[in-house]
């Protein structure tokens, strides 16, 4: 690498001195949205588009939660990183995809909305520590309102939506308890996707939870 180049490159990383974590973090989300066993039988994540962005979205935002949440001030930082290597990813996507330039930015505006909005209800449920609003906002967004086994009246969440939000409760316990160092240096782990059958006892609910 000439010296320009290097030059060039180190202003950036001062510049933005978290970008390069933020890229491997978000890697690992997306790893572990993409495993083969949410599009199986069992949960029956649609293998769409959408299906995979609310499956991206939900893995980002546990870790976007757990960096905010992190007292150290390059917890925030690291988040804000996260969420940008998202968003370049899917412009990144949308632009592999053949969608043109001038309905790119309002492709990723809409999906920018939208990660929010879903962001916004994860997070209330789970600072709650109520998993049946988890539920019910995981079964409204991933499957669009009809898991695999929901019933015709549609009154509960059906299993896959259960297991769901059990898993995205344990994975937030399991990001809280990893350390800040390992993070800022752009390692995380994130748990295998469960077993179906794993997941059927009752989900805690908050008194009074919003629905």
């Amino acid at each position: 690498m000439g010296r320009h180049r290097r030059r060039l490159l180190d202003t950036l990383l001062r510049r933005r001195p978290h970008e390069r974590a933020g890229f491997a973090l978000y890697g690992a989300a997306v790893a572990a949205a993409r495993a083969p066993a949410w599009f199986g039988p069992g949960f029956g994540v649609p293998d769409t588009l959408d299906g995979r962005f609310d499956l991206v979205g939900l893995h980002a935002a546990l870790l976007i939660r757990r960096l905010r949440r992190d007292p150290d001030r390059r917890g925030p930082a690291l988040a804000q990183a996260v969420f940008d290597a998202m968003f370049a990813d899917m412009d990144r996507s949308l632009r592999e995809m053949g969608v043109g330039d001038l309905s790119v930015g309002a492709r990723v505006r809409r999906m920018w909305e939208a990660f929010h909005g879903r962001a916004k209800a994860y997070e209330t449920a789970l600072s709650a520590g109520d998993g049946a609003a988890l539920a019910e906002a995981l079964a409204r967004n991933v499957w669009r309102g009809a898991p695999p086994g929901t019933a015709s009246d549609g009154a509960a969440a059906a299993a896959p939506a259960l297991a769901l939000a059990r898993h995205a409760m344990a994975e937030d316990a399991a990001l809280a308890a990893q350390p800040i160092e390992a993070l800022a240096a752009g390692r995380v782990s994130f748990l295998p996707a469960p077993a179906l059958a794993a997941s059927a006892a009752p989900l805690p609910a908050a008194d009074a939870a919003p629905v």
